[in-house]
């Protein structure tokens, strides 16, 4: 019902930047919050970032100060800039959103992921 693609993961050194971008399709009624999320193998799926439809966002201390997350409403996409980045940031990162369907039925939804890796 709904589709999550991200894409800009990749390969950088450490002290470098990316940007993340993750675009919603499908039966969208609404949008409300939209998230990032990062899981390391073996590892649990963390919490990365969130921004909600009023633009709220909360960030995990790992990444506040040097990751920025926004939305374009219109575009039904969110972005997360990544900047200073360190090794321990290497991650498949994972973007989430929830909100409501045309039937009125509520999502919440998980993208494929897209590999970052920062080398030290």
């Amino acid at each position: 019902q709904v589709q999550l693609v991200e894409s800009g993961g990749g390969l950088v050194q450490a002290g470098g930047s990316l940007r993340l971008s993750c675009a919603a399709s499908g039966s969208i009624l609404s949008i409300g919050t939209m998230g990032w999320y990062r899981q390391d193998p073996g590892k649990q799926r963390e919490f990365v970032a969130r921004i909600t439809s009023g633009g709220r966002t909360i960030y995990a201390d790992s990444v506040k100060g040097r990751f920025t997350i926004s939305r374009d409403n219109a575009k039904k996409t969110v972005y997360l800039q990544m900047n200073s980045l360190k090794p321990e940031d290497t991650a498949v990162y994972y973007c989430n959103a929830d909100g409501l369907l045309y039937t009125g039925i509520p999502y919440n939804s998980w993208g494929q992921g897209t590999q970052v890796t920062v080398s030290s």
